[in-house]
């Protein structure tokens, strides 16, 4: 595939996916070119996504700083806030 950058590859995966949800009937004759071009792209996409992940592991395993965890289901929430900085916040993010 002539596509070789994270930008060029996402924006065919957008094309497509654009084109095929403008269309009222499927058109065959370009799906198996649409679906082909697609997964190339998709594997760019992949692989940078994946190397800039290993970059990042490792530029944050050298400063000695643990990537986070990601939130689990089940995990509590925070508690809410005092009653007294619901009134002040009025729905509003705090930052």
């Amino acid at each position: 595939m002539a596509t070789k950058t994270f930008k060029e590859a996402y924006g065919v995966l957008q094309g497509h996916a654009e084109t095929l949800r403008e269309q009222q009937e499927p058109n065959i004759d370009d799906l198996l070119k649409i679906v082909t071009e697609s997964v190339d792209a998709y594997k760019v996409c992949k692989e940078r996504i994946d190397a800039v992940e290993k970059a990042l592991e490792k530029a944050l395993s050298d400063t000695g700083t643990a990537a986070r965890e990601p939130a689990r289901p089940g995990r509590q929430s925070p508690p809410p806030p005092p009653p007294d900085m619901e009134e002040e916040m009025d729905g509003d993010v705090p930052f």
